[in-house]
């Protein structure tokens, strides 16, 4: 008894002291290790919304974003989660009943109710931009316009959102926030990566906007924007053609080819075997038009297509001006445009049409791109018909001439060669989200871009945790090694006097 009673005053692990020593350093490095995890643990997440309507000149499209609650006004990603077409023309063609432009609002509006969670109506902007429809219709007639928009706005202020008004933008800021909103999701200004330049073209409008080393705003300063996003400093030049979308360029090619009041025509951007009757008063009825009417012209003319992709590059190339610049570089009707920089997102109708004609593969050289627009706009009308049932005639008859206005405009207008036609990608969405002005509008109006770089911690969640659990470990070690002084000599047989 007395040998057991001296080994275990020789070995202190039986001391209590020792004991509660370590019992409580144990539980201190549990504890550092459990807070460690529970406070940097990823928590349920919350989000806010924010609805945009793009009212454009042939119809309405409803957007609805969302990003992270916590991370408003910082670093919250906002994607689109849902959009709407809106039945029926742009808002601008009810200006003879602007009731139903309000009306033709609802349906839309009813499914971003459902897609809204309802704690977050009052908080969820509402927002509505009119485009080149409305700013024609202004030009025309203001009180109209002023009209249409008091309709939408009554229509939209019964519902239960934080409505934040509607106006016409200006075609600088359309093409402005077109460029944001395309270099926002591809990650490129939060990385501050090289930009892509933006294409949008829509039904009145057309506008391009990109950074060029060549441009820092002095030459020509109407044409530039300057943004500070994420710590850079950007000098955006964005130039918008009003009258150049392609429902208003054909207008223009179409009053060319009836100057002098003809009874037909014999157009070669329409397929071989097209026959329709035309209304003059319909075709001039449109501001980019209105004053080149000719006198004494019959009510209708006959409209005859012959399918000539080449004589219907020569039609498009008259609606440009390319006599005069007076800058360094232009690109059509004496507007200063830099040299061309980087890739390029083209979206909108440019998608939409060489999707269509399948075309919108950039990477085929381009003289192969016109003779596929020369074969298919050679395709007899009837043909085209049966290979596309289910696509109004309206629409379908048009693409032969869209396509070959497209080429045009790019090549011609904004200067693409055969070299820098492949920087061109023919887009729809990025990331799951439509490219557009509307995105980057939003952003805007909600300051969800901060000018400086937010701050970041030095760790990602995983490596804190894994840094704290390893010095917690070797914590733990060098406390059990600092005890070995006291550890039990168990090697050696206790010495029994």
């Amino acid at each position: 008894m007395s040998a057991q009673r001296e080994m275990k005053e020789k070995n202190p692990w039986h001391k209590p002291v020792t004991i509660i020593i370590t019992v409580i350093g144990v539980i201190a490095i549990v504890a550092l290790v459990t807070v460690a995890v529970l406070q940097n643990r990823p928590l349920p997440q919350k989000y806010k919304y924010g609805i945009v309507l793009d009212a454009g000149s042939s119809h309405t499209a409803l957007y609805i974003y969302e990003w992270p609650a916590e991370k408003d006004n910082n670093t919250g990603r906002v994607e689109q989660t849902h959009s709407c077409k809106v039945k029926g023309p742009g808002i601008s063609s009810y200006a003879s009943a602007p009731l139903k432009a309000g009306e033709s609002l609802r349906a839309c509006m009813q499914e971003a109710e459902q897609r809204v969670p309802g704690k977050r109506y009052h908080e969820t902007p509402l927002y509505l931009g009119a485009t080149a429809g409305m700013r024609l219709l202004n030009m025309e007639n203001s009180s109209a316009s002023e009209k249409v928009f008091q309709a939408v706005e009554e229509a939209l202020q019964k519902f239960p959102f934080s409505y934040q008004g509607a106006r016409i933008l200006s075609g600088q800021e359309e093409g402005a926030f077109g460029w944001v909103t395309v270099n926002y999701l591809d990650d490129r200004l939060e990385q501050g990566l090289e930009t892509t330049g933006a294409l949008d073209l829509g039904g009145a409008s057309t506008q391009i906007s990109f950074v060029s080393d060549n441009y820092d705003g002095s030459e020509s300063p109407s044409n530039s924007v300057t943004f500070r996003l994420y710590g850079n400093d950007y000098n955006l030049y964005t130039h918008s053609f009003l009258c150049y979308g392609k429902d208003q360029v054909l207008r223009m090619a179409l009053a060319h080819q009836t100057q002098t009041g003809p009874e037909s025509i014999l157009d070669p951007c329409f397929h071989p075997g097209y026959n329709a009757t035309k209304n003059y008063s319909i075709l001039y009825d449109s501001p980019c038009v209105s004053d080149r009417k000719p006198q004494r012209a019959p009510v209708n003319f006959t409209h005859v297509g012959n399918g000539n992709f080449k004589q219907c590059q020569n039609v498009v190339k008259s609606v440009f001006n390319f006599t005069h610049c007076n800058y360094t570089h232009c690109s059509f009707n004496g507007i200063f445009q830099p040299l061309l920089q980087g890739p390029f997102g083209a979206f909108s109708a440019y998608y939409f049409v060489m999707n269509f004609l399948n075309l919108s593969d950039t990477s085929i050289p381009l003289e192969t791109v016109k003779e596929k627009l020369a074969r298919y706009c050679a395709t007899p009308w009837n043909q085209i018909i049966q290979q596309h049932p289910d696509i109004k005639l309206k629409y379908l008859a048009e693409y032969c001439f869209s396509g070959t206005y497209i080429l045009t405009l790019l090549t011609e207008g904004y200067n693409f060669t055969s070299d820098s036609y492949p920087n061109i990608k023919f887009i729809k969405k990025i990331k799951g989200s439509d490219a557009g002005w509307t995105l980057g509008y939003m952003l805007n109006l909600t300051n969800m871009i901060p000018a400086e770089a937010p701050d970041s911690p030095p760790l990602p969640h995983a490596g804190y945790v894994s840094i704290v659990t390893i010095m917690a470990l070797l914590l733990l070690i060098l406390f059990v090694v600092s005890l070995r002084p006291l550890w039990p000599r168990c090697s050696k047989q206790p010495q029994i006097i």
